[in-house]
Formats: structure tokens, sequence, C-alpha cells
């Protein structure tokens, strides 16, 4: 059976000196897939993404990357891969249209019509100079640079960084029709929640190096609950609830976020506090917060990347 697989990697890890900065890391992004990667800065999604495109050895594990060991990437499958990093690298000296013009030449399966149409939906003129660009801009153009060469797999690292809310929104319009056919795959590195509210079908999320969730939007956010519990009890007593992974006071209560609750769950926080618990609705933002501030952070879940 052929590999739905366009990302795996199989015990990834990466140490500077004594420290391991990526343990352990067993992720699949499966083909036509919009993955949101997140985690807190020092988490390890930039080594990540470094080792996924051959620009970093792992210390041990391996990571295949469009059926190809991330090691052996040749110039052929490197071609199939398009990457936008923070900091949106383009020539200051070189125009919009000259931009064009050396993609067009560096790259044989350059797409004119999709660069235009994403640097018209940043509303960049084709005479302009980079280095007259605003930092939204410069997005827009690095990212047009980036789809034109047609890639199977889009690797982002953090690419709304900086961003106003107008270039955010085109860069996730420009994303979401970029994927519309299910057949391109986009790994996105980011730390803003509504974006991949927005144009994610899955999350995974690292702490402290390790992926602690892997699974569908659909399925985390049916699969953590939060309850409102009155905050006269002894908060210590909230770690023997089953599936917690983080506690907080909230002004005079306490929230209380736990992952697939089941009835031991239930009886655990009712007998927190006089008073009935509240359930609550968890938004995206509620549960990947919950996972970041790693109160329980050996506590996690994956569901099948099929």
């Amino acid at each position: 059976m052929e590999d739905n697989r366009v990302i795996y990697t199989e015990d990834l890890t990466r140490y500077f000196g004594q420290q391991a900065v990526v343990r352990n890391l067993n992720l699949a992004v499966p083909r036509g897939a919009v993955v949101g990667l997140l985690g807190l800065n020092g988490a390890g999604k930039t080594t990540t993404l470094r080792m996924l495109l051959g620009m970093l050895e792992p210390t041990r594990g391996h990571a295949t990357v469009l059926g190809k060991d991330s090691r052996d990437l040749t110039p052929e499958d490197r071609g199939r891969i398009g990457f936008t990093g923070e900091g949106h690298f383009l020539y200051d000296w070189m125009s919009i249209r000259d931009t064009e013009k050396f993609g067009r030449d560096t790259f044989p399966r350059w797409d004119d019509r999709l660069f235009q149409e994403t640097v018209d939906r940043f509303g960049i003129a084709r005479l302009a100079h980079v280095r007259s660009l605003s930092r939204g801009q410069r997005a827009g153009v690095s990212l047009a640079s980036t789809l034109a060469t047609a890639p199977e797999l889009l690797i982002l690292d953090d690419p709304s960084l900086g961003l106003d809310p107008v270039s955010r929104r085109a860069l996730n319009e420009t994303l979401i029709d970029f994927c519309a056919t299910r057949q391109r795959s986009v790994l996105l590195s980011t730390h803003m929640l509504d974006d991949v509210e927005r144009v994610a079908d899955r999350v995974a999320i690292i702490v402290d190096g390790r992926l602690l969730v892997n699974t569908s939007l659909d399925d985390l956010q049916s699969r953590v609950a939060i309850w409102s519990v009155d905050g006269t009890f002894d908060p210590t007593r909230a770690a023997h609830v089953p599936g917690l992974i983080h506690s907080r006071p909230l002004g005079g209560r306490w929230m209380l976020t736990v992952a697939d609750p089941d009835a031991e769950s239930e009886a655990a926080i009712a007998r927190l506090s006089a008073t009935a618990p509240q359930r609550v609705n968890a938004s995206l933002e509620d549960i990947v917060l919950a996972y970041l501030s790693r109160s329980r952070a050996e506590h996690s879940f994956y569901a099948g990347a099929n």
C-alpha cells in the first residue's frame, strides 16, 4: 500500500551538548493535511523543521520527507518542498519583477500565475523594490516566491510573526486556496492560535521537546474539557484528578482542564468542593495554553494520522 504520509519521524532526537532539544519525536503528517505545529519558544519546533529539511543531523532517530530520508534529500527532492522561515529572506536590491524573473529562471516548475495572484492579494506593486516593502509585504513576496515553485509540501516557520491583521488575513487566505485541492500538504509552525484554527485540520503540540498531542482539531476539542470549581478547596488535591492537564485560579474559582474525562474524572472533580462544579466550553486556545502551561506535561494523547 502506498504510504500516505508526507512527513514521518521515528524517535527523532536532537541534543545540543548535554541538552535534549527534541526528544523521541514521532510525528506523521498525512498527504493533503494542514498541520499546525505549536509550542513555546525553545520547545524544539525550529530544530525539528531543520532536521526535516536536512539542515541539521539528528542525534538519533530518523525522519522521512516525501518518502526520502531527510539526510539524503537530493536537489530534485528539495524542489518538491517549499520553505519559508522567520524573517522572510529576500534580495533587497531586487524589484518584485526581478524577484519573479529570478524565480522563473531558477525553478523549472515555476508558476507565474500563482506568484502574481499571491502578490496581488498582499497589495504589492510589481515595480516596488524589496527594500521599500513593509514587513507584511515582504512576507507576501516571500510566500509568493515559495508557492510559485509548485511544492508538494510546504513548511512554514512562524510566517505570521509581526504581521498586521490585514497581512495575516492575506497569508491565511493564500494558504487556504493553496491547499484547496487536498493534494498539497502544509506543516505550519506558529504561535498564532487563531491562524491555526482557521487554516489547519490537525494540530501537533510540543512541550520541552516532546510531542504531547498529534490529532485533528475536532478530535482535540472533543477529548478535552474544562470545569470551573469553587476555589475554597486545597488546590494540591486537583493533582489527583485523572487526566488533569492543567489547573489555574481565576476570579475565586479554579479552572481544571482534563483530557479524556470519564466518570472517575468527574467524580474526582466533584469531590474537590461542596458546591457543584460547572463544565464550561473549551476553545482551542484554552486547550493549547493548558498544555503549554505544563503543569502536567507528562500527560499526552495521540490519534492516528491516517
